[in-house]
């Protein structure tokens, strides 16, 4: 018996996948059994379940492919000397990407598994897997605080948290509105990043400026 390449595995397993994301989108993750899903994958059962015992399995490979891409973007831009600049572009490559038509029938899949979250474990903890990125946004924010370059008023928690809900919010929105303008939500996501990361360099400058050209005491 001739063996299968690796290529050929990937190739297979690729295709029970996008197949299930399909299902997924069109009929919701309840609603879409394995039989649906082999019938959209045009293989037999023992294909299917020669990779994947069920849907919960389907499910955590479509969150480990989006988790690893996750993570490839967000250590680019941590990798950035300014922090803000490598933000910014997170944020410009995460909206690009949703960008994408098969991209966005994924992530309507995400919403529904953020639902299933609630009330099964082990959807609950492929979803903190995929929040586990968010240590090191923080780790970051802290680093820029200690360095003058966030306000000492904000917690890097709360900030990195706000971030992420922004996203995470813009996914759902998107979900719920297909038209949904992904331009102007950059706008302002830009217009954030740089007045958290800038504002301290900012009032210190201004600081600077008014000490210089203060007049002189008179005594």
């Amino acid at each position: 018996m001739p063996k299968v390449s690796d290529a050929h595995r990937d190739a297979r397993r690729q295709q029970i996948v996008d197949a299930a994301v399909e299902c997924f989108a069109r009929e919701g993750f309840h609603r879409a059994s394995m039989h649906d899903i082999i019938k959209q994958s045009r293989l037999s059962a023992g294909a299917i379940y020669g990779y994947f015992a069920g849907k919960d399995a389907i499910v955590e490979a479509i969150a480990e492919e989006r988790h690893a891409h996750e993570a490839a973007l967000l250590a680019k831009a941590l990798a950035h000397q300014d922090l803000g600049e490598g933000l910014r572009t997170f944020a410009r490559a995460y909206v690009e990407w949703l960008r994408d038509p098969h991209e966005r029938r994924r992530r309507r899949v995400t919403v529904q598994v953020w639902a299933e979250a609630l009330r099964s474990r082990r959807i609950a903890g492929i979803v903190q897997r995929g929040l586990a990125q968010r240590a090191a946004v923080t780790k970051a924010f802290a680093r820029a605080r200690r360095r003058g370059r966030l306000p000492q008023s904000l917690t890097p928690d709360a900030v990195s948290r706000f971030l992420l809900a922004a996203l995470q919010g813009f996914i759902l929105q998107q979900a719920w509105e297909p038209a949904v303008n992904a331009d102007d939500f950059l706008a302002v996501v830009d217009r954030v990043i740089e007045a958290l990361t800038d504002a301290p360099r900012r009032a210190a400058a201004k600081d600077s400026r008014s000490t210089f050209c203060a007049p002189p005491v008179k005594t």
